[in-house]
């Protein structure tokens, strides 16, 4: 019997920790649903944090995030045409159908060298949360 070669994930090593997470800092990037609509954030640690995320340009085609030079720097980027930008979910006790994505504050990948960070975007035309469906 042949065994399909198992897919390695790679690991995101936060810059700076995802806000009140402080002391988790590396996690993978698991799809959720097997299309690339989205993503769970998962923690390495056990009993860490797990995150829905999805990639904004699928839901919010005009979302065009102004990430600061030094938060690109950081992540070894000259342009955040370069990164991999994700936006994280909530799901509210409503349910599904209610879910909001955080537009102004994304986690930006690069994909080089798979170093992220959660960006506070400052020009505040960004809602913390929009509805994923509208």
């Amino acid at each position: 019997m042949t065994l399909a070669p198992v897919a390695t994930l790679p690991l995101l090593g936060m810059v700076t920790p995802l806000p009140g997470f402080p002391e988790f800092r590396d996690y993978v990037l698991v799809t959720a649903d097997g299309d690339g609509r989205l993503f769970w954030l998962q923690s390495l640690d056990a009993g860490g944090p797990r995150f829905l995320v999805v990639p904004p340009a699928r839901y919010f085609p005009d979302y065009t995030p102004v990430v600061p030079p030094a938060a690109l720097a950081d992540l070894g980027l000259d342009d955040v045409s370069d990164a991999q930008v994700f936006c994280l979910v909530t799901v509210p006790a409503e349910g599904p159908a209610a879910a909001t994505a955080n537009l102004r504050a994304p986690l930006v990948v690069n994909p080089a060298n798979w170093r992220a960070t959660q960006v506070v975007l400052s020009d505040g035309r960004h809602p913390i949360r929009r509805p994923l469906r509208r």
